[in-house]
């Protein structure tokens, strides 16, 4: 937090004139993830973790192979997949892995996305994050159940769509919606002019070769047959429920649930909804009558 807190420091010192030195301090504010120690418990269930690292390529900031580091609980039939949110890593979902943990039947997986965690990287992005899905998907095996939070219920969404594998289940935990518009978000919780957002905001495109707004739940959904479990905030900043609600309109058949006042990060803590979870996975993998 403490390399954040200064690039912020470092944008809000700048005068109007400074747009180049702001642009450039643009891309380490929204690319840089935060990264926070890991507590004892979390490291003692990391320790019985069997570890594998993976790689993929970024083009866009370091321009060459990453390593990342993954993470396996179990050997059972059934494949699980989690994917952390931004500014986080596998073993935040501690909570939600020793509730997993007791079946036999569950293989769970996890990783700490490139530019995260322990893994490798400087800059992250949704690229990355997509890139490090596939390759898990590539090496362990499809997932009956992917799991998503925040930035990686995106992440799952997309490369699972892009793959067409449809695991038995797919939940998404107070899902990142649209990324242009949380981008925006980002800029003006620090006083960032609207000119300036749209400066950075054609950087992304030059750099990249697409649009911000290429990347909305909504553009890479599976379609009405898809079983699809999504816990929300209705009061969530970070994703809000605006953007959620028009999307459900669209797809009808999306399975909610509202925890109020939970927050856009403490979903993943909340025994209540990991005890929902756990009947969604449950009921997914149950036989049919």
């Amino acid at each position: 937090m403490k390399k954040l807190r200064q690039t912020i420091a470092e944008i809000q010192s700048l005068n109007p004139d400074s747009a180049k030195q702001v642009e450039s301090l643009l891309w380490q504010y929204i690319c840089y993830s935060p990264k926070m120690p890991v507590r004892l418990q979390q490291q003692q269930l990391l320790d019985h973790a069997e570890k594998s690292v993976l790689k993929v390529t970024d083009e866009y900031f370091a321009k060459k192979e990453l390593s990342f580091n993954t993470f396996k609980w179990g050997s059972g039939k059934f494949k699980i997949l989690l994917t952390h949110g931004w500014g986080s890593k596998a073993i935040d979902f501690n909570e939600i892995i020793m509730a997993l943990a007791p079946r036999e039947d569950f293989e769970i997986i996890s990783f700490d996305a490139p530019g995260n965690g322990s893994s490798e990287g400087e800059l992250s992005n949704l690229l990355l994050y997509i890139q490090a899905v596939k390759a898990v998907v590539l090496y362990y095996g499809k997932p009956d159940i992917a799991i998503g939070h925040s930035l990686g219920a995106m992440a799952n969404l997309i490369a699972l769509r892009e793959m067409e594998i449809k695991p038995a289940l797919l939940i998404s935990l107070t899902p990142l919606l649209r990324l242009k518009e949380n981008f925006k978000f980002s800029m003006t919780a620090i006083g960032i002019s609207q000119l300036e957002q749209t400066k950075f905001l054609n950087s992304f495109q030059e750099k990249f070769g697409f649009s911000a707004s290429k990347f909305t739940f909504n553009d890479y959904y599976f379609g009405s047959d898809f079983n699809h479990w999504l816990a929300y905030d209705v009061n969530d900043q970070i994703s809000p429920y605006s953007y959620l609600e028009s999307f459900l309109e669209a797809h009808p058949t999306i399975k909610t649930k509202n925890y109020a006042e939970m927050g856009h990060d403490k979903v993943i803590k909340s025994p209540t909804v990991i005890n929902d979870l756990i009947e969604q996975v449950t009921a997914a993998l149950s036989p049919n009558p």
